[in-house]
């Protein structure tokens, strides 16, 4: 079969050209061009048809309809038997749809999706297996892992190939339900010259497997490597293709492993799934409050737990902070959260509550390696600072959560009330807290927790002194 033509694109204008150049001669970039498959243009046609045949391609597929005539139905969904995994899914694997996961090398991305596949319902599958396409190991060593962990892998069929063709013929020839790509960066197709994990073979690949997943309602899951920053290596248009994107989390010194969801189109974003790395492979945890707060018999000076909340489900995390004396260039460092926002906390502090601390180093740690984005964090950061400068503990069984603003007002967080019932689950005592957030009735839901409301972080500081 002959190879289709190829051409070079502009990432930055998108200009072509037939051969590759380090410049663009379009808008003079460097090193943005990028090799794709060139469409072929339909036959043209004679005579007065030809304006419709060589239109012909853009006619509808379907008849057009309005939004009220379209019947809305859920998605179904298979559980993967991993709780966890299925929350960060929104429930299951959705048939036909494309899942995207990625995570740093041996953070255990291979594991997880080969328990998923060993733990699929069998009435679910109606009769199909799943398919583990492996292009980074031999059928020999994935075996081998299996083993180690525990898997039987009666359902699960193996096959080692790095070229998309192939790859695509035996998807059509065995019709899995489920097909695991491990990984996407090694896989080439014949109709480009560039080299495996290529953004070109990357994206093009991609492509001929969504198309594949879509047109046949064999769920397909990538497995896709990041950069050194973090982020999924190849082009970006590669998390617009796919219905899911997931990435695996986790400090390689610690057991516990975190997957969060950035894009789901079948379910919530941001939700967040627990597992520890034990010798049979990686196991859910189902309170992962527990791991996220401290193991102090007594309370220490600079700690304040949150009560943080990661897409549905409202989590407990111990925030430390540590100030000590600095030199004429003072440092602000933070682990699990943002910087930039922890100088403008600083400076808040100073301005409306009378904490000075422009010559001091201040570290600011959130306990287990969990990454906090969400602003109700402000509140439980600032007070952790002050307990630290002032060497003076806050008291046992005490929380905190609220977003503070420039002008030092406390602001509510949302779903306030469900952060109150995770704290009283877990054995909380008291509370200071948004007043917009304080139940406006008594509750027996929240009897043994003394919530105390505020509306500016002066009130909460002279709280926390008071609660000392």
């Amino acid at each position: 079969m002959a190879k289709d033509k190829t051409i070079y694109t502009c990432s930055a204008c998108g200009a072509c050209t037939p051969r590759w150049l380090g410049r663009c001669p379009g808008c003079g970039a460097w090193n943005t061009l990028i090799e794709t498959v060139a469409e072929v243009a339909p036959a043209a046609a004679s005579g007065r048809n030809r304006l419709g045949a060589a239109h012909a391609p853009l006619a509808p597929a379907a008849a057009v309809q309005s939004l009220a005539e379209i019947e809305a139905q859920d998605m179904a969904r298979t559980p993967t038997g991993q709780p966890e995994l299925d929350r960060v899914l929104g429930g299951g694997i959705v048939e036909g749809g494309v899942v995207l996961i990625g995570g740093d090398p041996g953070i255990g991305k291979s594991t997880l999706l080969l328990q998923a596949l060993d733990t699929l319902p069998l009435q679910a599958l109606a009769g199909r297996r799943a398919l583990y396409v492996t292009g980074e190991e031999s059928g020999a060593q994935v075996a081998l892992r299996a083993r180690r962990l525990g898997i039987v892998g009666a359902q699960v069929a193996v096959l080692a190939e790095i070229q998309l063709e192939k790859i695509l013929s035996t998807l059509a020839e065995q019709q899995p339900a489920v097909a695991v790509i491990d990984s996407i960066q090694t896989l080439y197709s014949d109709q480009l010259t560039s080299a495996p994990g290529s953004v070109a073979q990357v994206r093009e690949c991609a492509a001929h497997l969504t198309r594949f997943a879509k047109a046949s309602g064999t769920a397909v899951i990538l497995v896709g490597h990041v950069t050194k920053e973090g982020a999924l290596a190849g082009p970006r248009v590669l998390e617009h293709m796919v219905d899911t994107v997931l990435y695996f989390e986790g400090d390689a010194h610690s057991s516990f492993r975190l997957i969060r969801a950035i894009k789901n189109r079948f379910g919530a974003v941001n939700e967040i799934g627990v597992f520890a790395m034990t010798e049979r492979g990686l196991k859910g945890v189902s309170n992962p409050s527990a791991i996220f707060l401290s193991q102090h018999a007594e309370p220490v000076p600079g700690s304040c737990v949150l009560v943080t909340l990661e897409g549905t489900r409202p989590m407990l995390v111990e925030i430390q902070a540590l100030v000590d004396g600095g030199g004429p260039s003072p440092r602000r460092l933070s682990v699990g959260l943002e910087r930039d926002r922890l100088a403008m906390l600083l400076a808040v502090l100073h301005r409306h509550a009378g904490v000075a601390c422009a010559d001091q180093d201040v570290f600011v740690n959130a306990v287990g390696g969990v990454r906090i984005s969400e602003p109700a964090a402000d509140l439980a950061v600032m007070l952790s600072i002050t307990s630290s400068l002032r060497g003076k503990a806050l008291p046992k069984g005490f929380i905190a959560f609220g977003e503070v603003g420039l002008a030092g007002e406390v602001r509510p967080a949302p779903r306030g009330q469900e952060r109150l019932r995770e704290a009283v689950k877990l054995g909380f005592s008291a509370a200071v807290v948004p007043r917009a957030n304080a139940p406006r009735k008594k509750d027996k839901a929240f009897e043994g927790l003394a919530i105390h409301p505020v509306e500016r972080i002066e009130e909460a500081m002279a709280l926390a002194r008071a609660l000392n």
